[in-house]
């Protein structure tokens, strides 16, 4: 860190502390070169994910969005609101984890689908008609059979 006084490149930190929000850390610190001190702060640099729509448009990835879909889908269901942020955030962290700067919508709907089956059957059956497009009763017929084909394989 180069001294805003004497252009030194040397410094030693002198105090540490995290923001109050816990985002930052503010650093203290004294140039050895003239001994003044100054204030750096210290943040995680964080790189926008952009989710592909299927139509090939790229939007910045919104967790509220995520947030608004799985409570159109819980709707009337007994799922705390509780459980919803907390599949939200999960959902966000694998989207950041993944380290890269794109991800498909369809990927996207994939984790919420798969969090929505541990929560609620009915609520991933919602989701899972309007994220596959269901164009007949049959395909909708087809992924309940699936689950509780799951369902019984996991109670086994």
């Amino acid at each position: 860190m180069k001294c805003p006084f004497c252009n030194c490149l040397d410094s030693k930190v002198v105090d540490s502390r995290l923001n109050d929000d816990g985002t930052s850390i503010r650093r203290r610190r004294e140039c050895t070169g003239c001994a003044k001190r100054y204030t750096t702060y210290e943040k995680i640099e964080s790189t926008p994910v952009l989710v592909i729509k299927n139509n090939g448009n790229r939007q910045i990835f919104d967790s509220a969005k995520i947030k608004n879909g799985i409570i159109k889908a819980c709707e009337k269901r007994p799922v705390s609101m509780a459980k919803i942020d907390k599949l939200v955030n999960d959902i966000e962290k694998q989207v950041n984890n993944t380290l890269a700067q794109e991800i498909s919508s369809k990927k996207v709907g994939d984790m919420v689908m798969n969090g929505l089956k541990t929560l609620d059957d009915v609520a991933y059956v919602r989701y899972a008609s309007v994220h596959r497009q269901f164009k007949d009763i049959n395909t909708l017929l087809e992924e309940i059979e699936k689950l509780v084909a799951d369902k019984t394989d996991e109670e086994k």
